[in-house]
């Protein structure tokens, strides 16, 4: 399997292209503020064909580049209802101005073709199965999508802002909430297997073991513990 992933844009979001091999269709995950050239770039590089764009949630920092992603390659994009009318009022998700200069770099608005994701679902799409899992707490409409094991690779799991290496996503935006945040932790991440790779929304790759030891938020979880003081990550 190939997972080509760079971090996008001015908050350092991480877009990830991920396919069965080099040469061939590819599914799209994020594709954030300033993402369209590095997709492009991805693309060309492994030869891959994108058949769709998916996303773990609506802040504009992961859905920024959709419209042109989707529109140059004429795909569908996936999101959760509950997320979806971030694509087309970004400060409102936010509860604040972007600021004006951002704006002007921006595409608001749908794609031709947008598609509801909905828990439990399973994706299968360029050869590949994703499990997705509604994990409200950074935004109502926020998913992680899971890949089974396979006999080459551990289980890979796109957190997007709900798990990081060391920390969790925000919860003090519109749609947060750190009692669901903490609710998902444990719903979606405590029961996976300690060898799952962990690629997030932002920052460097992990494992479930690594945050199960090292995580403050995931071992209060994990212990039956409330929130922690410990800072938190995402736009």
């Amino acid at each position: 399997m190939l997972i080509a992933g760079f971090p996008a844009g001015a908050w350092g979001t991480n877009c990830y292209l991920v396919a069965p091999a080099a040469g061939e269709e590819c599914v799209i995950i994020d594709p954030g503020h300033q993402a369209a050239q590095g997709v492009e770039e991805t693309l060309k590089k492994h030869r891959l064909k994108p058949v769709a764009v998916v996303l773990t949630h609506g802040h504009i920092d992961h859905v920024a580049s959709v419209v042109p992603v989707c529109g140059a390659h004429d795909v569908p994009a996936w999101i959760h209802p509950s997320d979806r009318y971030m694509m087309s009022d970004p400060e409102k998700a936010l509860g604040r101005s972007i600021g004006m200069p951002l704006m002007g770099e921006l595409t608001v608005g749908e794609p031709d073709d947008v598609r509801e994701l909905t828990d439990g679902a399973e994706l299968k799409l360029a050869g590949l199965e994703f499990s997705v899992a509604h994990a409200p707490g950074h935004t109502k409409g926020s998913v992680t999508f899971r890949m089974p094991e396979t006999t080459e690779i551990p289980s890979v799991f796109f957190s997007g802002d709900l798990l990081f290496a060391g920390s969790i996503g925000r919860t003090d935006l519109p749609g947060g909430d750190m009692d669901e945040m903490l609710a998902s932790l444990a719903r979606v991440c405590l029961p996976l297997d300690n060898s799952t790779v962990v690629l997030s929304g932002h920052g460097p790759q992990t494992t479930i073991g690594q945050e199960r030891a090292t995580n403050p938020y995931l071992r209060d979880v994990a212990a039956g513990l409330g929130s922690t003081d410990a800072p938190r990550r995402g736009m």
